[in-house]
């Protein structure tokens, strides 16, 4: 399940896919593999492995573990217990140690072995990549990913002992591992090269304390937004404990040993670090707003008593803490990850109402309706009333975008007709022209055998009235062209007229081929009497003579 490292390699073999080999199928392949590492990185939820130190001390072990600590690294689901029984079987004859703190010499020259096991937490070392806040569900995997350093703290108490208040002189001292390579590795445990110990003051404590309480608020809150199906049970568990001062005691303790007058005149060097844990404690209210949101979203009917005097404790907790530090409200850090709520919503809240855009868009996807509906009920972040004149101006826009749409769609209808009926003239136009040729184009595609007629003769035969008749008819009558059909098969028969191939005898030069030898010429007496209306101007080609 490391589809981070996956998707690292995966762009390596595009590079060669793509560049090197040419090979796109493999390409394609691999881009939808990619694509579903992505989607799992955000979807799935995967185990947190806890990490181990194990040491190894005394002179019965071998030499390349003895007097060492490594780092382990644990597996799915697996409780300190289970590890250390499973170390235990591989040296039966080790012993465990009870403490954590570093053996004396007296151990570590012994003849026997002697184990040392606790749990550290991994360090989050985040890429650079990474330089503005991203969702959880990404930074999760190098919280117990590519980790180098790990660290234990162990809490010690310096000075009197205050038995109303435990975290007045509770100071920490932490010790930090850093291991040879990162984890995890080609093994799973590597060798600790360096170890350094750092102690906490109590109000240093306090600070990281709040910041940890507040991140695992909007971890869990950001992930109920994400993924509704998850159970209400860990949110109910984080949220009580926090509200319900009865059962923590809450930031309550560290009023009582930060904020008083006498620690404020022993230790004046620490008033910045007190503003921050004010400010902490402040930034609190608005996570844990939207969480009792979610979980009274989410609750059941047998649980609706425990929401309700939640629900109690939290309006009085709020009231108290705005009243002494301020109120503080979240206007985007929650709603950017949000991904039921569209942008244009949180839009048209978030911006000043002077500067709002009239968006038609963004009152769509608030209502449905005519009424707007209350933002408030979506989130403690959105506060604000939408203003009720927002939607009747908009409709107005809206109705006038549909005036002048209806303008347009009219305009251009008109401006259509108009070149409609330029285009009908012009085709008319051009289409007459065209049957006075169509005679003319006629005869050159059907005898494609024929070579092509001289452009002069063109020219006359189309522009001379044509005065050739086979039949007896008066001589004021003209010849029409004969309409425009599909090609026949091509027949040889002497008709009255003389058609040959579907041509007339006015397609026929001007000079026509001789006649053959008769006995009798009454059969062409009427060709030879309109033979000397022509005037001869060339000899036609022996190829062109057509024999009868």
């Amino acid at each position: 399940q490391m589809w981070e490292e996956a998707i690292a390699l995966g762009k390596e073999l595009a590079e060669q896919y793509e560049n090197e080999m040419f090979d796109y199928e493999q390409l394609s392949e691999l881009l939808r593999k990619q694509a579903q590492f992505y989607e799992n990185i955000v979807k799935v939820i995967r185990p947190k492995p806890d990490y181990f130190a194990v040491g190894y001390y005394g002179q019965g072990f071998p030499t390349f573990i003895r007097n060492k600590v490594f780092i382990y690294r644990g597996k799915e689901y697996e409780r300190r217990e289970d590890f250390e029984a499973r170390l235990l079987t591989q040296f039966p004859n080790a012993e465990k140690m009870k403490t954590t703190s570093p053996p004396g010499d007296d151990i570590k020259n012994s003849s026997g072995q002697y184990i040392q096991c606790f749990t550290v937490k991994p360090k989050l070392d985040l890429p650079s990549k990474f330089h503005r806040p991203v969702s959880e569900q990404i930074v999760s995997f190098y919280r117990v990913n590519e980790v180098q350093r790990f660290e234990y703290s162990r809490p010690v108490r310096k000075g009197e002992k205050n038995p109303d208040n435990e975290f007045a002189n509770m100071w920490i001292e932490r010790t930090i591992y850093v291991t040879a390579y990162k984890l995890p590795g080609i093994l799973r445990w590597f060798e600790v090269k360096s170890v350094f110990m750092v102690e906490i003051s109590p109000l240093e404590n306090a600070i990281e304390t709040m910041q940890l309480t507040n991140d695992k608020i909007n971890n869990m809150v950001q992930q109920h937004l994400n993924d509704p199906n998850l159970p209400i049970n860990p949110l109910s568990m984080l949220l009580n404990g926090i509200v319900d001062p009865a059962v923590m005691g809450g930031f309550a303790n560290y009023e009582k040993a930060f904020f008083t007058e006498k620690y404020m005149h022993e230790h004046p060097e620490d008033h910045d670090k007190i503003e921050k844990l004010k400010d902490l404690i402040a930034w609190q209210i608005p996570f844990l707003a939207e969480g009792i949101r979610i979980h009274g979203e989410k609750v059941t009917e047998a649980l609706r008593p425990f929401h309700e005097r939640m629900e109690a404790c939290f309006r009085q907790l709020k009231d108290k803490v705005e009243k002494q530090y301020g109120v503080r409200a979240v206007l985007s850090s929650l709603d950017d990850r949000r991904g039921s709520r569209p942008r244009s919503m949180v839009r048209s809240f978030t911006m000043p109402s002077s500067s709002r855009p009239l968006s038609v868009a963004s009152v769509s996807s608030i209502s449905s309706d005519s009424t707007p509906s209350r933002p408030g009920s979506d989130g403690f972040v959105l506060e604000p009333l939408l203003p009720k004149k927002m939607h009747s101006r908009s409709q107005d826009k809206l109705d006038k975008d549909d005036l002048d749409k209806d303008k347009k769609e009219k305009k251009k209808e008109k401006r259509n007709s108009k070149h409609q009926e330029i285009f009908d003239k012009e085709f008319k136009s051009t289409d007459i022209s065209l049957q006075q040729s169509e005679a003319v184009i006629l005869s050159e595609t059907i005898s494609p055998l024929r070579p092509q007629r001289p452009k002069s003769q063109v020219i006359n035969v189309i522009s001379s009235e044509r005065r050739f008749s086979v039949s007896p008819s008066p001589p004021s009558s003209q010849v029409t062209p004969p309409p425009i059909t599909p090609r026949t098969k091509l027949s040889f028969s002497i008709q009255s007229n003389l058609e040959l191939n579907g041509m007339s005898i006015s397609d026929i030069p001007d000079v026509p081929p001789p006649l053959p030898l008769k006995g009798s010429m009454a059969d062409y007496g009427n060709l030879m009497e309109s033979q000397d209306l022509i005037s001869p101007t060339t000899s036609p080609p022996p190829h062109q003579r057509v024999s009868p």
